[in-house]
């Protein structure tokens, strides 16, 4: 086959070019409605924002059943403290690295934003042979899925969906975890401090990460060192809270937080040395992993406000006592990560403490359980407690007609089998087959590296192979 890498790249180029955070998909809509009106397709698009394109079979394949090809138009965005770059403007940049793609101290957005690019390469090669084509492309997948649960029956019409949202071309996604978002709102009143020394605390350096597909690589999380920083810091005396942040999305590691706390002025110097000394605890801790934690310490000038000290506990105790990381690993699949929460975020607001949570699980009884773990934590120091997404676990079918295919497919083309695995993340597949029973999907992908991170990349040379595999399953199909 010829090789269509620069095609989908250059789709990929001028995708990037529009922002595209969570809930901000409106000019990809566009873009792609465009796109589909000046080939010809019909596409419709619903309430939500998600857009069906309708590319016609090729010659002798009109009358064949429809396959969905799907994927999600928004991303992940995410940057270094450094970087200057505005998510609502400018484009990303793709850098060429030897056989990787980056961006410039950015996310990339190949997550998933070579979907489109994949499928838009389908749409305008007239030489290869395929069924009538939907392609699904969803908003909001990053916020917890919530844009697909927006679908309604006759939206797309296929019963093969092929979801090109995985991360390894060698591997084939046959399941995925449940999960659920949920947000810890605590009330909270500034007060005039008597304190006389003030402290400005700054994890940074942590690697971040897919808060499902790295979960179990024991990543640090910045929110936990802080939390755990802090609550050492409370055992020395009386500490006040005037500021405190980490994190930025649901489903990405907390790489950064910082806190800032008033104290009285004869426990600055012991404060500092604690700081210094758990710095070189936490990059003991996760030697081997993280390669570049650090816990930095300033003195600065005393606000003229703060949290009381007994709200201050709270606040600390409730970080402290919130889990992170694998809580259950599967028994039945060696290896396999069943259920997880991530401590996502954590931001002081004028009169609310507002924490995120992420929880999955391939089995809906154990992700009930976690969430009612981070529930009795919130609880018990009087945070509300509100679930904005949830979504059900992707159950594996292991004689699926699609996965059949695909994997005859890869065997002709590549001379050996495919892995093929259940995942800890969310795809959209568990909510398209609720919606859609008795739908037959897979997920394929490019390998992708440090998703939902400024370190994301896409190894170029899997790109042909996934588009090789694609034009062969199409066509069996």
């Amino acid at each position: 086959m010829a090789n269509k890498t620069p095609i989908i790249l250059d789709f990929f180029k001028q995708l990037s070019a529009f922002p595209r955070c969570s809930g901000n998909e409106a000019a990809v809509c566009s873009w792609l409605q465009t796109i589909s009106s000046e080939s010809g397709f019909a596409s419709k698009v619903d309430e939500a924002g998600n857009i069906v394109i309708l590319v016609p079979g090729t010659k002798g394949y009109e009358d064949h059943a429809a396959v969905v090809l799907q994927g999600h138009m928004d991303m992940v965005c995410e940057k270094i403290p450094e970087s200057s770059h505005d998510f609502s403007k400018d484009p990303i940049q793709n850098i060429v690295d030897g056989d990787w793609m980056r961006a410039d101290n950015t996310t990339l957005g190949s997550d998933n934003g070579i979907a489109i690019a994949l499928a838009l390469a389908v749409a305008n090669d007239h030489t290869i042979a395929h069924p009538p084509l939907e392609f699904l492309f969803t908003v909001k997948e990053e916020v917890g899925l919530s844009g697909v649960n927006f679908l309604k029956p006759g939206f797309i019409t296929g019963n093969t969906l092929i979801n090109l949202d995985s991360e390894d071309e060698g591997t084939f996604v046959v399941g995925c975890a449940g999960g659920e978002t949920t947000h810890l709102t605590l009330p909270i009143r500034f007060q005039k401090t008597s304190l006389t020394s003030a402290l400005k605390i700054i994890v940074s350096g942590c690697r971040g990460g897919h808060s499902g597909v790295d979960i179990h690589k024991n990543f640090a999380n910045a929110n936990k060192l802080l939390a755990r920083t802090l609550n050492e810091l409370s055992q020395l005396g009386p500490v006040e809270i005037r500021s405190i942040s980490g994190g930025t999305a649901h489903n990405a590691i907390s790489r950064g937080a910082e806190a800032v706390i008033l104290l009285p002025e004869g426990k600055v110097e012991s404060s500092k040395l604690i700081i210094k000394n758990l710095e070189s605890v936490f990059q003991e801790e996760y030697k081997g992993v993280e390669s570049s934690i650090r816990v930095s310490v300033e003195v600065i000038k005393v606000p003229h406000d703060s949290l009381s000290v007994e709200l201050s506990e709270k606040v600390i105790s409730v970080l402290n006592a919130l889990p992170h990381g694998v809580t259950n690993m599967s028994v039945s699949i060696p290896g396999f990560v069943e259920t997880s929460n991530n401590l996502a975020s954590i931001e002081l607001k004028p009169t609310q403490l507002k924490i995120i949570t992420s929880q999955r699980s391939t089995s809906m009884s154990k992700l009930r359980e976690i969430s009612s773990r981070v529930h009795s934590v919130a609880r018990l120091a009087g945070c509300a407690i509100s679930t904005e997404t949830s979504y059900p676990a992707w159950q594996p079918n292991m004689n699926s007609k699609v996965l059949v295919t695909c994997k005859n497919s890869f065997n002709t083309l590549f001379g050996h089998n495919p892995e093929i695995q259940m995942i800890h993340a969310g795809l959209e597949c568990s909510s398209i087959g609720d919606i859609y029973r008795g739908i037959d999907m897979i997920s394929i992908g490019v390998t992708i590296e440090n998703p939902h991170s400024p370190t994301e990349r896409m190894y170029i040379p899997s790109i042909e192979k996934i588009w090789d595999l694609l034009v062969e399953t199409l066509k069996n199909l």
